[in-house]
């Protein structure tokens, strides 16, 4: 019973234990192997990060993932590192073991003939370090770069750069394919950020330690102090140190070195460390996750077994892990979307002709599902974006001690920040710099240890305020002085730092030091002076070979002539303080004012009565008697006096206006200048001065100026006897020159010369630095800072004088009087004169309504009517108090009733020239008399003849 029950247990023990082995046999004969290839160098730091970590992957992946139908079956193959074998090793991988997918090579220079071979046989080429732009997904669609491409790194170190202020940076890299890719796009960043590339330093990555130290001296002789180094593990291994040993790892300079290397600092030993203290780095950000944690303990204890001299692994160790990942899914996404394909192995042919080896028929679909794959990885996010990883953050490094430090991040989106998290940009955590200095390198320094920089100043005659130099006979010391050297000196006692320089006389190859200013110049090109300080004016073509600061002086040519004294002296000078419009117009308003107090007055004052030419000249002397206020007329009208007080006001105005400037031109001295414009110049064939070996004179001949008409001179006692003379005897009509220039004249030679005429355009004086010369910007900022203060002022005030000439031509302006200044006062007079005269005739026709009516009706002709209208307005109004007055004094008038016309008046005696005598009185109708009692008819006017009253008919 007993053992009945023990052998139940064991039959069922072993039918189920059967039972599961059966099912898993099954299922590992279900699943489907796949054989990859790696190509890596067994003897290199990376070729030995990726061996383990590909390793790695493929154990930790199909634990994670124990149900999966498809398998990777790795053969490792050995590059030995060159390209050849690389093609060799692709071959048998091909040909031999049937490869769906080949992982590697690790150099940029094997993975382009192995991408072309996968191109031809259609097998996918994954590479997680051959990162040169070089070899592009885009045009080789089988090679896929499971790592960020080497020109994503190009923007986080130009940003690094435009962080400290870094105005040049030298790139050192290898000489090889390495760099072909990535250094066209680094120098676009740094030139973009503002930063010059003025010297490349290539090094071959075999290069013996004499060249490579040779290429260092030379970098160390140049100005430039900050360098981006791209280069392989290889070469940078034995760079550092021999940088360490020409003493450029001291204060003062600056290095960062590339993802290539920045990757590989957790790799290198000690010694390299050592030599690398206080460079900055950048490389692809990693979040330290608890998963990549695990990873790092457990890639120890595999390297600690394996006896490698590799600790700790880096991101080609993540990328390196994250392919085989990603291709192990690829794999099983294939699958699952293509279970009815027969044969998935590749049919390779084993020939050696490469051009019968024929094509993968899995391999399009394969890399399609690769190219779609995406996951978390060890090293972040695995998303393939045109055939290459996703570009993403990167993070700066300090190296410091025996390891590196995280400064701060770099994103495409924010730029530099202090961590990741960071909402704005901020600075980045201190820097240790070589040497253990904590001050930031300004980026450059003088090129020779000790050696002062050789300033070039012009030795030239006429001018000394602006350079003077004395040279001790004795001793050969040079002594400067003058405008430009005061403020030269003031501008590098601004800077932020010391700079050493001395002056140096310029002297051409025969000893002449008296040169002229474009061959001073032209030294700085020729490397034969650090700088050119002097009164050297920018101007284009200048700055072709070298490079100027910004302007120290006010800018322009301007023209310089003799001014004389145009106080008139002629016999009509009395017109000239009115203009001819405002003569005119005042005559007219003098014959108007006249005609309107006639045309009120006539009627009722005996003053402006009586013969024709009498009351012209009565009206002519009142009205131009106002200008002295001595018209004697009597004015009857009201409307007659309020247009006077109008016009005498006007009048007083005009004469005090006239008085004024009468006096100035006879007794103001009134300087004219002796020409105004350049085209007076040329139409007179004058002659034109120019200071000697200037830039003018190119000016002047492309102003028009025949050369034979120019005359060239050296100092201010040139300028004044040339002017002096004039052009007819030999002399100068005018002196074109700078303003500066023209300003010290005027300070010695005030009077009687002036600046006129357009000012043309330059640019003033500046100091000279050979093109790209870090001094420039620095230079330029320190001379606003000078300009603005009152040193300026007290060193200009040297130059030009305490007391500023006065500009002569501010008296040139007309002194004449003109109609624009008076026509607000005609418009007044000439408003309250019309005003005058409607409101007058209309009273007039109001009072005389029935008369002119009835002339109006009558059968007359036009003509006739006028006539009579005209002789009934010639009549005195005896209605006027004027009249009225006398006819009380002197008794009944003739005819003895009021109304009646003069007892001298007769038909026989009626002329023209006797009209304004008729007295006619107003009648009323009432009266029932004609208005003409006396007469037998109107008189002859004019020749009409003798006209019945339209009274009497």
């Amino acid at each position: 019973m007993m053992f009945s029950t023990r052998f139940r247990c064991c039959f069922t023990f072993f039918f189920i234990s059967f039972s599961f082995t059966g099912l898993h046999h099954r299922w590992v004969m279900a699943q489907e192997n796949f054989s990859v290839g790696v190509i890596l160098g067994k003897g290199s730091l990376l070729g030995e990060t990726g061996w383990t970590s590909i390793s790695m992957a493929v154990d930790d992946f199909y634990a994670a993932h124990p149900n999966y139908s498809t398998r990777l079956v790795l053969h490792f193959e050995d590059s030995k590192e060159d390209i050849i074998g690389a093609a060799s090793a692709a071959l048998d991988l091909l040909k031999i073991n049937q490869v769906v997918a080949i992982i590697g090579p690790q150099k940029s220079t094997q993975a382009k003939f192995i991408a072309d071979l996968g191109n031809s046989t259609r097998v996918p080429i994954l590479s997680f370090s051959a990162l040169s732009s070089s070899i592009s997904p885009a045009f080789i669609p089988y090679f896929v770069r499971t790592a960020l491409n080497d020109s994503s790194q190009a923007a986080p170190i130009a940003a690094l750069v435009q962080h400290f202020q870094w105005r040049e940076v030298v790139t050192v890299y290898e000489d090889s394919d390495f760099s072909t890719g990535a250094l066209p796009h680094i120098v676009d960043a740094l030139q973009d950020a503002g930063a010059r590339v003025p010297y490349r330093c290539a090094i071959p990555p075999y290069a013996n330690n004499d060249y490579v130290l040779k290429e260092l001296y030379k970098l160390k002789t140049e100005q430039t102090r900050v360098f981006v180094v791209h280069a392989s593990s290889s070469l940078g291994e034995r760079l550092f140190p021999m940088l360490e040993e020409a003493g450029m790892m001291s204060e003062g300079y600056a290095w960062i070195i590339t993802d290539g290397l920045t990757s590989l600092l957790d790799s290198m030993n000690a010694s390299v460390l050592n030599s690398m203290q206080g460079v900055l780095g950048v490389k692809p950000y990693v979040e330290e996750t608890k998963r990549l944690i695990d990873f790092k303990a457990r890639w120890k204890k595999r390297i600690i077994r394996a006896d490698a001299d590799i600790i700790n692994p880096s991101v080609f160790a993540y990328w390196a892990y994250d392919t085989v990942w990603a291709l192990a899914l690829a794999l099983e996404n294939f699958k699952i979307e293509n279970p009815d394909l027969k044969n998935l192995k590749p049919a390779l042919n084993a020939s050696a002709d490469l051009a019968n080896l024929g094509s993968s028929p899995i391999g399009p679909k394969l890399r399609q599902s690769l190219l779609t794959t995406s996951f978390n990885g060890l090293s972040g996010k695995f998303n393939l974006v045109s055939g290459q990883l996703e570009s993403s953050a990167f993070e700066i490094v300090n190296v410091l001690n025996n390891g590196k430090r995280r400064i701060g991040v770099w994103t495409p989106s924010k730029g530099i920040l202090a961590s990741l998290n960071s909402g704005a940009s901020v600075v980045l955590k201190p820097v240790i710099w070589p040497g253990e200095s904590t001050i930031v390198p300004k980026g450059w320094e003088i090129p020779v240890s000790g050696k002062k920089l050789q300033i070039g100043v012009p030795v030239k005659p006429g001018f000394p305020g602006f350079v003077d130099v004395v040279k001790d006979p004795v001793t050969g010391q040079i002594t400067a002085s003058g405008f430009s050297i005061e403020v030269f000196d003031m501008v590098m006692k601004a800077l932020p730092y010391g700079v050493a320089y001395e002056y140096i006389v310029y002297e051409d190859a025969k000893g002449n030091s008296n040169g002229s200013y474009d061959d001073l110049v032209y030294q700085v090109y020729l490397k034969k002076f650090d700088a050119v300080v002097g009164d050297i004016t920018i101007i284009a073509n200048r700055s072709q070979y070298v490079e100027f600061t910004l302007p120290y002086t006010e800018s322009g040519v301007s023209m310089l002539v003799p001014v004389k004294d145009d106080r008139s002296r002629r016999a009509w000078v009395f017109l000239d303080p009115l203009t001819p419009d405002l003569w005119l117009v005042s005559g007219a308003f003098f014959i108007f004012t006249g005609f309107v107090i006639w045309v009120l007055e006539h009627r009722i004052n005996e003053e402006f009565r009586g013969e024709p030419s009498y009351q012209i000249g009565t009206v002519s002397y009142f009205v131009f008697s106002t200008l002295v206020f001595a018209h004697k007329e009597k004015m009857v009208s009201n409307l007659s006096k309020v247009v006077v007080i109008i016009w005498v006001f006007v009048v007083l105005i005009l004469t005090s206006s006239y008085t004024a400037s009468l006096t100035s031109m006879l007794t103001v001295q009134k300087l004219q200048p002796t020409v105004t414009n350049i085209d007076d110049l040329i139409k007179n064939k004058d002659y034109v001065g120019y200071l000697h070996d200037s830039f003018v004179l190119g000016l002047l001949e492309r102003m028009k100026i025949p050369k034979d008409r120019l005359r060239n001179l050296t100092s201010p006692d040139d300028y004044y006897n040339a002017l002096l003379k004039g052009s007819k005897n030999g002399g100068v009509a005018a002196v074109f020159d700078e303003v500066p220039y023209l300003k010290v004249f005027l300070s010695q030679y005030c009077d009687g010369h002036t600046m006129v005429g357009p000012t043309y355009k330059t640019d003033g004086f500046g100091f000279v630095f050979p093109i790209g010369s870090p001094l420039v910007p620095d230079v330029s900022r320190a001379i606003l800072n000078v300009t603005e203060g009152n040193q300026m002022d007290a060193i200009m005030k040297k130059l030009y004088g305490s007391e500023s000439c006065q500009d002569q031509s501010s008296t040139i302006a007309s002194n004449s009087l003109t109609f624009d200044s008076f026509w607000g006062l005609f418009l007044i007079t000439g408003v309250a004169s019309f005003v005058a005269l409607v409101v007058f005739v209309a009273l007039f026709i109001h009072q005389n309504r029935e008369f002119l009516m009835n002339t109006v009706r009558s059968e007359s002709t036009l003509r006739e009517k006028i006539a009579h209208i005209v002789m009934y307005y010639d009549a005195k109004d005896l209605s006027s108090p004027a009249f009225k007055k006398t006819a009380s004094a002197d008794g009944p008038a003739e005819g003895g009733a009021t109304g009646v016309v003069d007892a001298h008046i007769t038909n026989n005696s009626r002329t023209p020239s006797s009209i304004s005598d008729h007295t006619y009185e107003n009648f009323t109708p009432e009266e029932e008399r004609s208005p003409y009692v006396g007469r037998a008819a109107w008189p002859e006017v004019d020749g009409l003849g003798t006209h019945t009253p339209p009274d009497a008919q």
